[in-house]
């Protein structure tokens, strides 16, 4: 990194305290000459590590004496928990001073003429007056908040607001359908809905009225929903309780003040779903989840004074939070609210983004990049990206295919590309190939490095005890963590048993992430996917992405999802679903199958090769990018009456047709 690591053993933050009169000198960790030895001391001495960034790195109105108090083979975790802050004021009034007239928000639009730009001035101001709003309406400290709206102003300055004033926000990303809007707001028992009634997307107009009417009428807790229009008709067909938001906003006061919060109060809920059961509320809490937040921005991505920050996540996604709101905000960044397609109005949507905004740093998913990947690299090439330093990949390992595209054409071989790995449950990046040692090679693909304080380990899914790994050998198993650290989840909203078994109980004395992983030679650690997309072949086990990334070398091919069936032999067989781009005939399919199967067989192993190769048009994926290998399953194993509620998907229509190719489809 640019960015040398002294440099950040004595940063301090120089912004003014909260009213309390607090005010404190960055404590040294001393001089250490490498990333190593930093990262040693953030293992070796951790309480102190974390207490000192705490300190120095956010506001105060009564900073902690006792950094942790954690159990993780209780899974009880607990940071700072007798400090006291706000969220908000570390987002937004902290900067008021010497950053009030800095854009803080660019808000993308659809259309990008009536793009806007926020400064931290205007955000202040607009954030105090929704914080009003909510209190007039009878929130108070600890209710729950159900957000239903898109990246924009008025869905992070929501978000703001409640944490102001000390609500738990929850906001449920707008592709979600009625019955799982009404779901999510039940289960936390939100007596208040925020929402909008259209969103314009790729130039259409996208109802969401009609959902949250009848996500509303479901929703057995819910009382009142605040509506965000800007139709200038009378609203007379709505619901008796849907009142208009910006009337309320307009004529609220501008005076807010920010509520007191212990470290440990709840900041947030946000819903992820599991491969059974119900979705998870997964609970952040307020100081440990804003250090993490904010630490990760200033390392992983090398975020500098004057960046311009630009995550085009959604809000309703973990993401979302933590790199497009928190995490820059709590840096006193510019960061960019994305609220568009990127094939609108073309292919060149995010990089002509990217040259007007002058963004430093992009951080997408390999779905998208692999999308554009097939369109064409002059959609790249005519926008200048000279400003980009650092490309980031989230969501799932990329394929070495799309991280070479990003960085020979989008980084013209001199961004940096950081392919992290990291979940809704642990709050923010926790492997990833930076922060490390100026000019420390980054592999392809591979995920590599811990972050600060972050200690993984292998467990071995028979015995359930970790693998010892020596320097020069490859170990691959369980991904596990066994040093709590101040950003991971709480709890399950109201479920904590289910959290124990699900994060904790798995790996006595360790966080279980649900994913393989392999560490190599050197100690690098590649994640290997979903434990249950691990295919055990004769006695081999064997990551589906290690296959789909040597399909999607192939020239033809933009896209693979490989999942495991049952086979009476080898025990399982790898079937692969392919995209192809878009420039390839039908008559040179047969011809494209033998040479993918000759690929694997060549790169990888023989018994890797796909028993089956399907050509189809698109993957069942969820609205955050996610490949639903679960459906392909049932498909693949002739259990289509199992494959259950499919509305959640991007297209829900694609799994008929995932269901025709699979049934014509003869053995690869």
């Amino acid at each position: 990194m640019k960015k040398k690591l002294l440099i950040f053993l004595k940063e301090k933050m120089s912004d003014r305290r909260p009213s309390s009169g607090y005010s404190s000198k960055f404590e040294e960790f001393g001089e250490f000459d490498s990333h190593e030895a930093l990262y040693n001391y953030s293992i070796g001495q951790t309480d102190e590590f974390w207490g000192r960034c705490a300190i120095s790195r956010l506001s105060w109105f009564n900073p902690p004496t006792k950094m942790s108090n954690c159990d993780i083979k209780k899974g009880s975790i607990k940071w700072f928990e007798d400090g006291k802050l706000n969220a908000c004021y570390n987002c937004v009034d902290r900067h008021l001073e010497k950053r009030g007239d800095q854009v803080a928000l660019v808000w993308e639009k659809d259309d990008a003429q009536k793009s806007e730009k926020i400064t931290y001035r205007q955000l202040h101001e607009y954030v105090c007056r929704f914080s009003n709003v909510l209190r007039k309406r009878g929130v108070v400290k600890g209710d729950r908040v159900a957000i239903y709206l898109p990246v924009g102003l008025q869905g992070v300055a929501a978000m703001l607001a409640c944490a102001r004033i000390g609500a738990i926000h929850s906001v449920i990303f707008t592709g979600f359908s009625a019955q799982a809007l009404a779901h999510r707001i039940d289960d936390a028992q939100c007596k208040i809905l925020l929402a909008q009634d259209y969103i314009m997307r790729g130039g259409r107009k996208v109802d969401l009225l009609s959902i949250v009417s009848e996500g509303a009428k479901q929703a057995s807790t819910l009382e009142t929903v605040l509506m965000y229009t800007e139709e200038e008709a009378p609203h007379s067909s709505w619901p008796s309780n849907f009142f208009e938001l910006t009337p309320e906003i307009n004529q609220a006061s501008t005076v807010s003040e920010c509520e007191v919060m212990g470290s440990e109060d709840q900041l947030f809920l946000l819903y992820t779903s599991g491969s059974t059961g119900k979705p998870k509320g997964i609970v952040h809490t307020t100081a440990g989840y804003m250090l993490y937040a904010q630490m990760t921005v200033r390392h992983v991505f090398d975020y500098q004074e004057g960046d311009v920050f630009g995550c085009v996540a959604d809000i309703g996604w973990i993401t979302g939070h933590t790199y497009v709101v928190y995490g820059p905000l709590a840096n006193g960044g510019t960061t960019l609210l994305f609220d568009s397609h990127p094939l609108y109005p073309d292919a060149g949507r995010y990089w002509d983004c990217a040259q007007r905004i002058g963004l430093t740093q992009f951080y997408g998913a390999p779905t998208a990049y692999r999308m554009l990947l097939r369109q064409g690299d002059e959609f790249v090439k005519k926008y200048d990206l000279s400003e980009l330093r650092i490309i980031g990949s989230v969501g799932e390992p990329i394929n070495v295919a799309a991280w070479t595209w990003l960085h020979e054409v989008v980084g013209n071989k001199k961004a940096e590309i950081v392919d992290t790995w990291w979940q809704t449950e642990t709050g923010g990046n926790l492997i990833t190939p930076r922060p490390s040692n100026e000019n420390a090679e980054i592999i392809p693909g591979m995920a590599m490095r811990p972050f600060y304080g972050i200690q993984p380990v292998i467990c071995d899914p028979a015995s359930g005890k970790e693998i010892e790994w020596k320097e020069g050998q490859k170990i691959e198993g369980a991904l596990c963590f066994n040093k709590p650290w101040p950003g991971m989840a709480r709890t399950i909203y109201g479920n904590h048993e289910r959290f124990l078994d699900t994060y904790y109980n798995p790996y006595e004395g360790c966080y279980f992430s649900g994913d393989g992983a392999m560490k190599d030679e050197k100690g690098y650690i590649t994640v290997t996917g979903r434990m249950d997309d691990v295919i055990n072949i004769s006695g081999h086990r064997l990551g589906t992405a290690e296959i789909e990334d040597v399909m999607n070398s192939h020239e033809s091919v933009s896209e693979t999802a490989v999942i495991g069936v049952p086979h009476e032999i080898k025990g399982e067989y790898p079937i692969a679903y392919s995209i192809l781009k878009s420039d390839i005939k039908p008559d040179s399919e047969d011809k494209i199958r033998a040479e993918l199967v000759s690929l694997v067989r060549n790169k990888l192993a023989k018994f890797a090769a796909p028993g089956q190769i399907i050509f189809v048009p698109g993957l069942p994926k969820t609205r955050s990018g996610k490949i639903m290998r679960r459906i392909l399953r049932k498909i693949s194993n002739n259990q289509t009456d199992e494959i259950g509620d499919v509305s959640t998907l991007s297209d829900p229509s694609i799994v008929d047709i995932l269901i025709q190719k699979s049934a014509g489809c003869k053995a690869a």
